[in-house]
């Protein structure tokens, strides 16, 4: 703690150029006796700190004195810039260690290569959580972080199809998707990804968790994902998309659109156009059509146009209902 305390008291006055025992002493919640006797101990190390005495005073490197990150490229330090995402670092209860990363970090970069990690920093801004989207308060999540950090077991409580279950569970990692939290974990023998914002409560066990030496998060979460989306039962649907329906492809998934616009054919006369959308079966692929509106027209299979039209039929009779018919079945 102390030798963490020490060279962060360096990054600081190495970044901000100067600062008062009272400052430090309130970024580093100890006393400002502590914080004389830490600057005693740097300059018996051999590192330059000084005071400035008067009321601008603290202390202060000696001008020109600076500590090096030796081997990083402009490059490396750009990109290490990037790495930062302030929203899911809170949610993780890392957004302090986060910020003191980032401060050492800058303080410690060659003069060259600050600017340009600075200028990175200040025109990119990373948010993960997709449009009419909130952040939603996930209070499970930093207690399933910390089993994952300490390797410990987790029980908790899951809900799926409006059941609660019991589970306990060996955390093997946690990641975001599309703004989604996920939690990857054993479950008996086999591995398991549950949806965090599904986790009713969790509690870090005393039980240590031994991971397994030979998995890979990033392989496995790759490697499931795709058999996920393989395993999704698909329906090719044929349809006539208008003009303004072709260009509102970007509605629907990306694969959607991109089979939908590989495999149109020449528009007819009224500018329509002929193709095959790769809809998920039942009622998902149904949502997907109705988000076209009057721009889609199912050809087949016939079964998907009796539902689409059912569909639109049941819409329009209870939109075209008068207030007082609907009050008299009330």
């Amino acid at each position: 703690m102390l030798a963490s305390r020490l060279l962060s008291i360096l990054m600081l006055l190495q970044a901000r150029g100067r600062a008062s025992a009272r400052e430090l002493a309130a970024e580093f919640e100890v006393s400002v006796r502590t914080i004389h006797r830490d600057i005693d101990q740097l300059s018996a190390a051999g590192i330059p700190v000084y005071a400035d005495r008067g009321r601008s005073g603290g202390f202060k490197l000696l001008d020109g004195y600076r500590t090096k990150l030796t081997g990083l490229t402009p490059a490396e330090a750009e990109a290490l810039f990037l790495t930062g995402l302030p929203g899911p670092a809170a949610q993780l209860g890392l957004a302090a260690p986060l910020s003191g990363a980032r401060m050492k970090l800058k303080a410690a970069l060659p003069a060259n290569i600050h600017q340009n990690a600075e200028r990175i920093a200040s025109r990119f801004h990373l948010d993960p959580v997709g449009w009419f989207r909130g952040t939603d308060p996930l209070p499970a999540l930093q207690t399933i972080a910390q089993a994952t950090w300490s390797e410990r077991y987790l029980d908790l409580r899951y809900r799926n199809s409006g059941q609660t279950y019991g589970r306990k569970l060996g955390p093997l990692g946690i990641v975001l998707k599309g703004g989604v939290w996920y939690l990857v974990a054993q479950s008996g023998n086999s591995i398991r990804t549950y949806r965090v914002d599904q986790i009713v409560d969790a509690s870090v066990s005393d039980e240590p968790f031994v991971r397994p030496a030979s998995f890979d998060l990033a392989v496995h979460w790759e490697k499931s994902s795709r058999a996920y989306e393989a395993g999704i039962d698909r329906i090719p649907a044929e349809v006539r998309l208008s003009p303004r329906g072709m260009a509102r492809l970007n509605l629907l998934s990306s694969d959607v659109a991109a089979a939908a616009l590989s495999t149109a054919r020449a528009p007819d006369r009224d500018g329509w156009r002929r193709c095959t959308l790769p809809l998920e079966s039942g009622e998902l692929g149904i949502l997907d059509l109705m988000r076209l509106g009057d721009d889609v027209e199912v050809v087949g299979p016939s079964d998907l146009r009796r539902k689409l039209a059912a569909r639109f039929t049941a819409m329009a009779r209870r939109h075209g209902e008068s207030r007082a018919n609907r009050k008299s079945r009330t």
